[in-house]
């Protein structure tokens, strides 16, 4: 359905766009992926999307291959408020990017609670952040495996065909850093959410973990009113009205440096 460079040519795979049923350009670095299809005000919207080998496919009209889901940024979208001074300041290897694609996955087990670990100190991008595991795909993958490549690889635990079933849950657009305040993009990815929902319990999912220590400091098991809660307080949003009033006092958490679980106060 779409063309491009040759695929030994192509080291990632990026985000193309149509709207109004135009011929598919790859997204510019600088350009919104939610401002192309919708006002400046608005943060979310339908759309539908596709991966074809080295090119993801974002449009605002139905193709063959494609899924309708939610498209959405946060309010503080550093490419939502670039001037177009900011846009032109930026260094030409970052302009040339063009815009990633990534995976996140969203690991259930049997008794909902939600797997979520915290990013190694070390990593250049998003250093500490409490995510699913997740990462880049590479040219030739689907989504799926992508997603199962990256939970193995961090998480050390492999999943096979027939242990769960799954569903392709939203897109986020993500920036690094994520605020202006903090400096100007570096990063500017779409990323895929994934829900892989397991019939066995975290005490048996964790059995079979070998965290990646290299990108990988901690992680915990959460409730899912507990991880929406946590998502609606990141980065500075502070959305109150997506704050559970049932929190626990505590959850516990795994470090990997000193091995032993903890408590924290929520």
């Amino acid at each position: 359905m779409l063309t491009g460079a040759p695929m030994e040519k192509v080291r990632r795979v990026l985000v193309h766009l149509s709207k109004e049923n135009c011929w598919p350009r790859p997204a510019r670095f600088q350009q919104s992926i939610v401002g192309n299809f919708c006002a400046a005000s608005k943060d979310s919207l339908m759309v539908n999307c596709g991966l074809n080998q080295h090119q993801f496919l974002i449009s605002d009209t139905e193709f063959a291959g494609s899924r309708q889901v939610l498209l959405q940024r946060p309010p503080f979208c550093p490419i939502k408020h670039l001037s177009d001074a900011q846009a032109a300041s930026l260094p030409a290897e970052t302009r040339d990017r063009g815009v990633d694609v990534a995976v996140a996955v969203l690991l259930q087990a049997a008794c909902r609670k939600v797997l979520l670990t915290r990013r190694s100190k070390h990593l250049s991008i998003f250093p500490n952040l409490w995510v699913p595991p997740g990462g880049h795909i590479e040219p030739g993958e689907q989504l799926l495996d992508a997603g199962l490549r990256e939970l193995r690889e961090e998480t050390g635990l492999c999943l096979q065909d027939g242990e769960f079933s799954w569903q392709m849950l939203a897109l986020w657009e993500s920036v690094y850093p994520p605020m202006l305040s903090r400096g100007m993009p570096k990063r500017h990815h779409v990323v895929v959410y994934l829900l892989l929902l397991s019939p066995e319990s975290y005490e048996q999912l964790q059995v079979r973990f070998k965290p990646d220590e290299a990108e990988v400091s901690a992680y915990t098991w959460l409730e899912p009113q507990v991880l929406a809660s946590v998502a609606a307080t990141e980065d500075g949003a502070r959305d109150a009205k997506k704050v559970a009033d049932d929190l626990p006092p505590v959850v516990r958490l795994c470090h990997l440096i000193s091995s032993p679980w903890t408590h924290i106060s929520l």
